[in-house]
């Protein structure tokens, strides 16, 4: 039986506020498998950008499981798990979080550097990873000159540049107007088939959502099946 990519057992996280407690996940479970494209459905402040963040790395559980590739979060030491996050999976954020003096292809090519990667190495990556986005040839113009949906296209390669096994994206689309936003869903598709990436997307975009193999419901903090909407 193949190994789920993201595999998550009875997640409990909550936040304090003053002296009240404030519950994001109440034993919130489920199953990622390799090669999905799968959404989470849920309101603002439902936890989507807690759960994300837990799958990550980038939180602790107070109770609860998360396995990604095959590792459980919370038994990596510090240096595993930035070797992790650094490898094997990639970020997107609402904001796109690029170096405004850096060209497009120089963002792209941040985290090939981190990792030393060879200078004949990088330029091809990056130069394969803009034409995936569909920007080759916005290879030279800084984030100033680009719109907000090239932005993103830009933020994608970048987290696809170590060629991580998880694309995890927090509400790719909520800066983005209708028309543009309509456009990453199929370049999520294309980078599953062309990069054979998993990807996990949180979003209340009824285009994203009809575009999932899977929709995962977030509700009171628990994660539930729920039907792919139809296009339209």
């Amino acid at each position: 039986m193949t190994e789920p990519m993201v595999a998550v057992d009875g997640l409990v996280r909550a936040y304090r506020t003053g002296k009240v407690e404030v519950p994001a996940l109440r034993g919130a479970s489920f199953r990622v498998e390799p090669g999905e494209l799968v959404a989470i459905r849920g309101r603002s402040g439902s936890g989507k950008t807690t759960l994300l963040n837990l799958i990550g790395g980038l939180d602790t559980a107070d109770g609860g499981t998360v396995r990604v590739d095959g590792r459980e979060i919370g038994a990596l030491s510090e240096d595993d798990l930035l070797a992790l996050r650094r490898d094997h999976i990639g970020f997107v954020f609402q904001s796109h979080g690029l170096i405004p003096v850096l060209s497009a292809a120089e963002n792209v090519e941040v985290p090939l550097r981190l990792t030393r990667t060879a200078p004949a190495e990088r330029d091809e990556r990056v130069r394969v990873l803009l034409a995936l986005v569909g920007l080759a040839d916005h290879a030279a113009q800084r984030p100033y000159e680009l719109s907000g949906g090239q932005q993103q296209r830009v933020a994608i390669a970048r987290a696809l540049a170590n060629r991580p096994r998880l694309l995890l994206a927090d509400e790719p689309t909520g800066q983005l107007d209708s028309e543009t936003a309509a456009a990453i869903m199929p370049l999520l598709r294309a980078i599953v088939a062309g990069e054979g990436v998993t990807v996990l997307v949180a979003t209340h975009d009824q285009a994203l959502l009809s575009e999932a193999d899977r929709v995962l419901n977030l509700e009171d903090g628990k994660i539930t099946e729920a039907p792919v909407p139809a296009a339209g």
